[in-house]
């Protein structure tokens, strides 16, 4: 298109859908970078606490290339500082159930190869009647040979695991713990969104759920069905606080947002004569019809690159292939029983966790109280989920909610001890700690549901001493 062309009315107009899309040689990408205020979203940051912390320090000294510029939305502040504590849970428990997985994977092998002995014994016993090769069959592969071959080979491979630990990040809940915070902290500075109006946050859920999402104008409206309208509106929320920031200065010409989210309600899928996804056009068009600025919307490796070629930071491959890794595979956020109380799980995944269990429907009825209905509720979706009595759904979030727990101490103030429950009924009844809530549960519950919950929780149980007895 020729200069003359693209001042055109109608192609200046629309020039956002014309274009097919960004790319890494667009001749004004360099003025995003040294000029533009740099956005980041919340997974961006999150994704701080999966780098090694080779990689960490090396993506936080390339940020402080643009630290002039960076400037912290309240959604993104918010999300960052609700969701970190659940990261780490979800690292530690990812490192946990390595170990279990490991075990498991060994044990079927073991299992396999002398399937696969037995059933050559067989073969050679049915059609040749070799007694001798079956015998010297045995003798070779036999059980204690099998066991020394594996032996050498699990000692390094839980080795490998257990070095992993260098890598784990401890918490508190006091921030002063948290090195990544401590360092996001001063990174932003000063430079962090103050919140905004109750009044004004309640007329932006209500654009979004009422006008934007029922007609899919992005960003943020494949949110749509979360548990909330607030909850749903977090990226529009954050969309909203950008375009006001922006056009707050007439000096904020170019605004650079970085985000790990490629979902349809932030990119156009492949089409019209394109093979790649691209940020939809009507967020560029929003924000210079809103504010005069510019946007461009990379993702964190394009954008670790760009700010290598463009302000000279030095960042190594290995570090834009950590970058890339946490880009595919963003991290999860887990439910504990901090988020328990407060956070209303989804109904159908409510309902397929008592469809799995085999609970009566009247089974949540039995408990009344607020404060143990929901910390039940996500235990049971976990449960069913971690002892496989059922599939996982796609956007489902790790549960990290037991309702007993085998220590000399008391783990908590309100936990009780096991002998609370029925005998005969909880094989750890001397030395366990019972959640309240579920205690209430059990005691609400019918004969047969008693027996359920209680079946699942020493599942559950079992898995948690198999596992400390094992370290």
């Amino acid at each position: 298109m020729t200069g003359l062309e693209s001042e055109l009315p109608l192609i200046k107009q629309y020039r956002d859908w014309i274009k097919k899309g960004p790319s890494e040689n667009d001749p004004d990408r360099a003025r995003f970078f040294t000029d533009g205020i740099v956005v980041l979203d919340t997974n961006v940051l999150l994704s701080l606490y999966e780098y090694t912390p080779t990689a960490r320090h090396q993506v936080l000294d390339a940020l402080q290339s643009v630290q002039s510029r960076l400037w912290l939305p309240h959604q993104v502040g918010l999300e960052f500082v609700q969701n970190r504590h659940r990261v780490i849970i979800g690292r530690k428990k990812a490192l946990e159930e390595a170990r279990r997985i490991l075990r498991n994977k060994l044990s079927d092998a073991k299992a396999a190869i002398k399937e696969a002995r037995a059933h050559t014994q067989k073969m050679l016993i049915k059609y040749a009647q070799d007694t001798v090769a079956s015998s010297e069959l045995e003798a070779q592969i036999s059980n204690k040979a099998i066991d020394e071959l594996l032996s050498n080979w699990s000692k390094e491979l839980e080795r490998q695991l257990t070095g992993l630990s260098e890598y784990d990040i401890s918490i508190s809940p006091g921030s002063e713990s948290d090195a990544v915070l401590s360092q996001v902290a001063v990174l932003f500075g000063d430079q962090v969104a103050k919140p905004p109006s109750p009044t004004k946050t309640r007329q932006r859920v209500r654009e979004a759920s009422t006008y934007r999402f029922p007609n899919l104008i992005p960003p943020g409206f494949k949110d749509a069905r979360k548990e909330t309208p607030l909850s749903s509106s977090g990226d529009f929320l954050l969309w909203e606080e950008t375009i006001s920031y922006m056009a707050d200065s007439t000096d904020r010409s170019h605004l650079l947002f970085v985000s790990n989210d490629t979902k349809e309600d932030w990119y156009q899928p492949p089409g019209e004569g394109r093979s790649t996804p691209r940020p939809w056009p009507s967020l560029a068009s929003e924000l210079r019809l809103r504010t005069g600025a510019e946007l461009r919307i990379e993702t964190p490796g394009d954008f670790y690159r760009g700010v290598n070629r463009f302000l000279h930071a030095e960042i190594a491959e290995a570090t834009y292939a950590e970058i890339d890794r946490a880009a595919v595979n963003p991290v999860e956020a887990v439910i504990t029983e901090k988020e328990a109380v407060s956070t209303r799980p989804p109904a159908n995944l409510v309902a397929a966790s008592f469809k799995a269990a085999g609970l009566e429907e009247a089974a949540l009825d039995s408990i009344s109280d607020p404060a143990h209905r929901l910390p039940f509720l996500w235990w049971l979706i976990g449960a069913t989920a971690q002892l496989e009595r059922r599939p996982r759904f796609d956007d489902e979030p790790d549960v990290a909610v037991t309702a007993a727990t085998r220590s000399v101490a008391q783990p908590d103030p309100g936990w009780i001890p096991g002998i609370r429950l029925h005998l005969g009924e909880w094989p750890y009844r001397s030395s366990s700690w019972i959640a309240p809530w579920f205690v209430q549960a059990v005691n609400d519950s019918t004969r047969r549901d008693r027996k359920i919950l209680q079946g699942l929780a020493a599942q559950q149980l079992a898995i948690e001493i198999t596992d400390q007895e094992t370290l």
